[in-house]
């Protein structure tokens, strides 16, 4: 088993709702032998899991924790290529490897947002397309697992978007992303790209593509944003967990170098 294999299992038991609800199980293991001290680590962490699942909260460690991205105004999509980019370059998010209505492997959610906000930018600006994304290390080394890319690719020709010209579809994560996809690139002798992912990915995303030899214009999109009325955004939801989710991990990525 390649050792980056366990990075997906580790971050787990971390981040929330792990996290917290292995701290709920310390409190309740401790409370046998010291009643005070374990209903204090318990009562801690369900505070902490359910901060954690408010959105509002997520929205803030974002702002606190994250370098700040900001989006790229529609208006300007058509000049990307005065401002010298050459390409949009899509970074993948995951895989639904069955989905049984289509009768196939399809992108998730997060892979699909940003698959099909690249493919508006490529057609609006003229530039060519390309996507990054392969197995990452969560379902590295299943058997019969599919790839990201060819799963856009898929997506991509029944909207009638824009067609993929670069297709990277063997990189396990960010830095093979940015290092898969700028070989690609520099043989066509691009050097100047849009880049497409998760405005929480984007801080880690510029810096592996500056890294890999590229200049980089973000085009952030999938902002942690207030959804509902500000009562409700500081009660548990599931999108208020899956942001601060995100947001932990990125910061823990990018303070870690990865």
């Amino acid at each position: 088993m390649n050792p980056a294999e366990w990075r997906p299992i580790l971050s787990t038991l971390v981040l929330p709702p792990t996290g917290p609800l292995l701290l709920i199980a310390c409190g309740w293991l401790l409370a046998r032998r010291r009643r005070a001290a374990g209903r204090t680590l318990g009562l801690a962490g369900l505070v902490l899991l359910w901060l954690l699942c408010c959105n509002a909260v997520a929205i803030r460690l974002s702002d606190a924790l994250l370098p700040a991205v900001a989006a790229l105004p529609p208006a300007q999509a058509a000049g990307l290529p005065s401002r010298g980019v050459q390409a949009v370059v899509v970074l993948g998010g995951g895989l639904y490897p069955q989905v049984p209505e289509l009768d196939g492997p399809q992108p998730s959610s997060y892979t699909g947002a940003r698959a099909l906000y690249g493919a508006w930018l490529a057609r609006e600006s003229g530039l060519p397309l390309g996507f990054a994304g392969g197995i990452g290390w969560a379902n590295a080394g299943a058997a019969g697992q599919p790839d990201e890319a060819d799963a856009v690719a898929r997506l991509l020709a029944r909207t009638g978007l824009a067609p993929l010209r670069w297709a990277d579809s063997s990189s396990r994560d960010t830095i093979e992303n940015a290092r898969n996809m700028a070989a690609l690139l520099q043989r066509d002798g691009v050097e100047r790209i849009a880049l497409v992912t998760s405005a929480w990915h984007m801080p880690r995303a510029v810096r592996a593509f500056e890294s890999a030899g590229l200049v980089v214009l973000p085009a952030p999109m999938g902002f942690a944003v207030p959804y509902q009325r500000p009562v409700l955004e500081w009660l548990p939801s599931a999108h208020g967990l899956a942001n601060a989710h995100n947001v932990l991990r990125e910061w823990l990525a990018l303070r870690l170098g990865r």
